[in-house]
C-alpha cells in the first residue's frame, strides 16, 4: 500500500493555518465585538433567527431592533426588499442557513447556558457561525484528498492541497470572511467530485442521491452554482468510447437518475416554500443583472482585484487544463470552468463588493484542483521540479503576506489599482501616501 502520509499532513497543516488565521485576523482576539453575520452574511443567515427565534419570516420586523443593538446591516437594511403585500423578502437564498443550522443550534444552547441573549446574534451565535466554515472546510479538504489520490501521487496531492488554499484567497473566505457562501460551497464542490467519482466507479442509490442533493443544495445556496450539474453530466465522456459506456451506465440505472432529481428538488424546496409564503408566488426575481455580451475581464486581470494579479498561483491552475488528457473528468472540468468563469465575469456588479482577489471563484477551487494537480505531478517528475517548487513557495509566502496586508487594510477591500498594488507589494510598512494611491 502506497504511503499517503504527506497528503494527510497537508490537510492538517492547512486546517491549522486556517484556524490560526481565523484567530489572528478576526474578533477572536477581542479587538472588536464579534460580528460575523453582517453585511451579505446577514442576508444568508437571517432565515435561522427569523424562523427559530423571532417567529417572523414574512415581515422580519425584528431586523431593525437587532441592527440597532449589533450594527450588522452596514447602515441600511438592504438585505430585504419591500413587497406590495406588506411583507419583506430577502434577496439571498437559504442554502447557507441550512448548512449553518446545526451550529446555530449549538450557539443557542450555549447562549442559554451562559446567560447571553438568545436572540440569534449574541456572541455564542457569532462564535458558532464563525467556526462552522472551518469544520466544513476540513471535511472538504479530506474529501478532496480522497479524489486527488485516486488520480495522482501522494506528493502531488499534498502540494495541491497546500497551494490551493494557502496560496489563494480561499484562506480569507474559509477562515476570516467566512460567513458568506464561498467557504461552504468549497466543501460542496469537493463533496460533489467525490460523489460523482464514486457513482461512476460503483453506481449506487446513495451516491446518486448525494450527487442530486449536492447540486440542489449548492443551487439553493447560490443559484449560479447550478453549473455543478456539468461535473456529473459530463464525467467520463472524454472520448467517444467512454461516453458510450457512460450513457449505457445511465440507462441501466434509470432509478438512480430519478433519485438524483428527487433529492435535488427536495434540497431546493425550502426556497420555493419561502417564496410562496412571503411573496405569494413560487418564484421570486431577486434582481440580478448580467452583461453576457460584454463581460468584465478586469475580474481576472484588473488592478482592482484581478484574480490572476492578486493570486497568480491561479494561472498554474488554468495552465493545468492543458494537461488533462486521458482523465475521466477532462471534459466536465473544462466545460464547467469555461461556463463558470464566463458567468462570473459577466455579472453586472463585477466588483463583488469588498473582496481580496476574485472571491466569486473560490468555490470552484476543488474543481480546479484536478488540473492543478496534473500540472504539479508533471512538474515534480521533471528536471524543473525544484524551480517549480521554489516558485510555488514564493507565491504561497506572498499570499500569506498579502492576507495580512488585506486584513490590516494595507490592501484595501475596494479602492485598489495597479499603482496602489505596486506601491504596497511586499511592503510591511507602507507610507500613508502609498496607501492612498
Amino acid at each position: 500500500m502506497r504511503s499517503v502520509r504527506l497528503s494527510l499532513l497537508a490537510v492538517v497543516i492547512t486546517t491549522l493555518v486556517l484556524v490560526w488565521t481565523r484567530i489572528e485576523y478576526s474578533e477572536f482576539r477581542g479587538w472588536t465585538p464579534m460580528k460575523v453575520t453582517q453585511w451579505d452574511a446577514l442576508g444568508y443567515y437571517q432565515y435561522l433567527p427569523a424562523v427559530l427565534i423571532h417567529g417572523d419570516i414574512e415581515r422580519q420586523a425584528w431586523l431593525e431592533p437587532i441592527d440597532s443593538v449589533y450594527q450588522l446591516s452596514g447602515g441600511t437594511i438592504y438585505q430585504v426588499t419591500e413587497l406590495p403585500n406588506g411583507n419583506r423578502a430577502t434577496k439571498y437564498f437559504c442554502g447557507i442557513a441550512l448548512l449553518q443550522a446545526p451550529f446555530f443550534a449549538v450557539g443557542h444552547v450555549v447562549a442559554g447556558l451562559t446567560g447571553a441573549a438568545q436572540d440569534g446574534f449574541s456572541p455564542p451565535y457569532q462564535w458558532a457561525i464563525a467556526l462552522s466554515p472551518l469544520f466544513y472546510g476540513l471535511i472538504g479538504l479530506l474529501l478532496l484528498r480522497v479524489v486527488l489520490l485516486r488520480y495522482f501521487s501522494d506528493a502531488a496531492t499534498a502540494l495541491t492541497i497546500l497551494l490551493l488554499v494557502l496560496a489563494t484567497n480561499a484562506i480569507q473566505y474559509i477562515s476570516v470572511d467566512n460567513a458568506q457562501t464561498h467557504g461552504y460551497l468549497f466543501t460542496l464542490y469537493a463533496a460533489q467530485l467525490y460523489a460523482t467519482m464514486r457513482w461512476h466507479e460503483r453506481p449506487s442509490l446513495l451516491s446518486a442521491a448525494a450527487v442530486g442533493g449536492l447540486i440542489g443544495l449548492a443551487t439553493v445556496s447560490r443559484p449560479t452554482e447550478a453549473l455543478m450539474l456539468f461535473l456529473a453530466l459530463l464525467w467520463n465522456t472524454h472520448t467517444k468510447e467512454t461516453a458510450r459506456a457512460k450513457w449505457a451506465l445511465v440507462r441501466a440505472h434509470r432509478g438512480h437518475v430519478v433519485m438524483a432529481l428527487i433529492m435535488g428538488f427536495l434540497a431546493f424546496l425550502p426556497q420555493l416554500l419561502y417564496w410562496k409564503l412571503v411573496t405569494g408566488s413560487w418564484v421570486y426575481d431577486v434582481g440580478s443583472k448580467w452583461d453576457f455580451l460584454d463581460p468584465h475581464w478586469r475580474v481576472l486581470v484588473g488592478g482592482e482585484k484581478g484574480w490572476f494579479i492578486y493570486t497568480p498561483i491561479t494561472i498554474l491552475m488554468v495552465a493545468g487544463l492543458f494537461l488533462m488528457r486521458g482523465q475521466p473528468w477532462r471534459k466536465s472540468v473544462l466545460v464547467y470552468f469555461l461556463l463558470n468563469t464566463w458567468l462570473i465575469i459577466a455579472w453586472h456588479d463585477w466588483h463583488y463588493g469588498g473582496r481580496y482577489s476574485s472571491r466569486a471563484l473560490v468555490q470552484s477551487y476543488p474543481v480546479l484542483a484536478l488540473p492543478f494537480a496534473a500540472l504539479l505531478e508533471r512538474a515534480l517528475a521533471s528536471r524543473w521540479n525544484w524551480p517549480v517548487l521554489g516558485f510555488c513557495g514564493y507565491l504561497l509566502a506572498v499570499n500569506l503576506f498579502q492576507i495580512k496586508q488585506y486584513n490590516n487594510t494595507v490592501i484595501h477591500y475596494d479602492r485598489m489599482n495597479f499603482a496602489a498594488y505596486r506601491a504596497v507589494y511586499l511592503d510591511a510598512d507602507p507610507t500613508p501616501e502609498d496607501r492612498e494611491l
